[in-house]
This record gives structure tokens, sequence and C-alpha cells, in this order.
């Protein structure tokens, strides 16, 4: 099985594509490519049976209709909510919900935060994937599924705050070793030092590796009322269980 992970930014600079080959109860990384362009993501997760990528897949909801309220001239309120708790509703998604809910971590609203910069980029390569036939479903039953590393590496026991941009490279050498010791069978291969020079390509791996997760059904998945929103909006998976059962 091959899986590959995309740190996805807005521009190539900030991103890392990786792939990892699954066979006999190990893992190999096989590729990394760094300032990934277009065409290299795309190549990378058509060749793959499962790609983990980090960037939200799509917007709230209530930001959609807000949006096209605004449009229209006919911007409305919440009906129950009001000030702060009506603009959270409008700036995060009901799986950015989860997420605070059971990790305790914050991911960035694509609605108000600078990551919507990397989501317009996201929509588009996701739709150029659809053109090559790939099942692109924003819930991530299909052959791509966001995923979120610092929440990964939580459920891990790894960690996953301070390791980023070149003054936390210790930070990221302990990561690294933290993660081969907690993960004997994942061989980094000539990798190795480049996941310690960049944060980029080391979430690259973690996505891949989460992307194995998820192929193999041990993540989080949305539930009830959940499903539609998760249709639209996108959703996170989180992995449910340790690193050993993604062999």
């Amino acid at each position: 099985m091959r899986t590959v992970g995309v740190d996805l930014s807005a521009e190539p600079a900030g991103t890392a594509v990786a792939t990892v080959e699954w066979a006999g109860g190990a893992a190999v990384v096989t590729g990394l490519v760094e300032r990934a362009a277009d065409d290299a993501v795309i190549e990378a997760v058509v060749g793959a049976e499962k790609s983990g990528i980090d960037c939200p897949f799509g917007w709230p909801l209530p930001f959609v209709e807000f949006v096209s309220g605004h449009r229209d001239g006919h911007v409305s309120g919440h009906p129950t909510l009001t000030g702060r708790d009506w603009r959270r509703e409008l700036a995060n998604r009901a799986t950015d919900e989860v997420v605070r809910r059971e990790t305790g971590l914050i991911p960035l609203s694509v609605a108000a935060d600078r990551i919507g910069h990397a989501a317009f980029r996201c929509a588009w390569l996701l739709a150029q994937l659809s053109r090559r036939g790939l099942d692109v479903h924003r819930a991530g039953s299909g052959a791509v599924v966001e995923v979120y590393p610092a929440a990964s590496l939580k459920v891990w026991g790894l960690p996953h705050r301070g390791y980023k941009g070149a003054v936390h490279r210790a930070a990221r050498d302990e990561l690294v070793d933290r993660l081969r010791r907690a993960a004997p069978w994942l061989d980094l291969g000539p990798y190795d030092a480049v996941c310690r020079g960049s944060d980029h390509a080391l979430d690259a791996v973690v996505a891949a590796l989460s992307a194995r997760a998820a192929a193999k059904r041990l993540v989080s998945a949305p539930r009830g009322d959940q499903v539609e929103k998760a249709r639209v909006e996108g959703w996170i998976a989180v992995p449910t269980h340790t690193l050993e059962h993604l062999r």
C-alpha cells in the first residue's frame, strides 16, 4: 500500500509531499518533495491508495450562507446566537469544534485566518483530482482525507508543539528521535535529515502516517448530523489508535 502526505501551503515554498510504502509490517519513506508545485502534489496523490492533506477541505456552512446573503444584500443574524458566539459559528466548522473538544487543540479558522489562502489552493487541487477520476469526498471516505498533524502527534503521545521553524531545530530533532523509537518499523531512509531540517517535510510524513490510519479506518468519523456538514465543510481525521496499529 502507498500513502501520501501533503503539508499544504498557499505557495510551493511552504509545501512538502511525502510518499510512504507499506509492506510486510514495515513502512518506508520512498519520496519527499519540498517546495512542491501543483503538478507534484497531483501526481503523488494520483499514485497513492490514500492521501492525507493538511489543509481545510471546505468552509463552515453558516459562513457560506452568510457570504451568500451578503452578496445578495440581505445578511441576517442567527436566531439565537449573538456577538462572539455567533462569530464563532461563522468561523469554525463542525469538525473544528469536535477536534477542540476531543483533543484540546484549536484548528485555525479557514474563514477567519490566513490558512484560508492555503484552502483556496486546496479547493483547486481537489477539483483537479476529481477531474482525474479520484473520489475527493470531503469527509475523507475517498482517495483523500483531511488531516491535522498536531492532533495525530498528540494522540500518538509525541511532542506536537514547538518544533516548527529554524529556531526550533533541537525540538524537531527530539520529535524525529521519539517518532523513530515509537515506530521502529518506520524507515525514513535518506529523508531523516530532511525531516530534521524542515517542519514542512516532517509534517508531510506525519500526514502520510495519518492517511494510513484513515485507510485502516482507525480515525474519527462524522456521525449523525455531522455527516451532511462534513460533506460540505470537510472533516479532520484524527487517529483513534496508537502508531503500532498502523502496521
